[in-house]
């Protein structure tokens, strides 16, 4: 069986914005792999299951509101009630800049990856639905 995958893409809200300069926080990024996680888990489960821990967090570029966000996932691997993830979030959208013309933006040739991360979700032995 293939590893189960999932992509979510969305625009930043001005209301993300936490910072000066429209800068978002990371925990959105996290928000958006909990929602790639439950997917995964319902997918391979039929279950939204329970995120356990990251193993491992990187932030590696700024997102500000305007942004276009592609956040992705895949299972790497499955115990009998642990779920192994790991998640990469990237912009591939991105505002122009210009101060004249607040609302321009461009689609970036090459996203750029914001965000890494890795993780265990659990779905408890008795609420996995699905065939492995």
């Amino acid at each position: 069986m293939p590893e189960p995958t999932s992509l979510i893409r969305l625009r930043i809200s001005a209301h993300d914005a936490h910072y000066a300069g429209g800068l978002v926080d990371g925990a959105k990024m996290l928000q958006l792999f909990g929602d790639v996680a439950t997917e995964l888990l319902i997918r391979s489960d039929g279950d939204e299951g329970l995120f356990v821990a990251y193993d491992s967090v990187e932030f590696l570029a700024a997102v500000h509101a305007g942004d276009f966000i592609e956040a992705s996932g895949r299972m790497v691997s499955m115990g009998r009630t642990s779920r192994k993830m790991v998640f990469e979030a990237r912009k591939v959208i991105a505002s122009a800049g210009i101060a004249a013309q607040p609302s321009a933006a461009d689609v970036l040739t090459e996203p750029i990856v914001v965000c890494r991360a890795s993780g265990t979700c659990v779905v408890p032995a008795d609420c996995q639905r699905s065939q492995r």
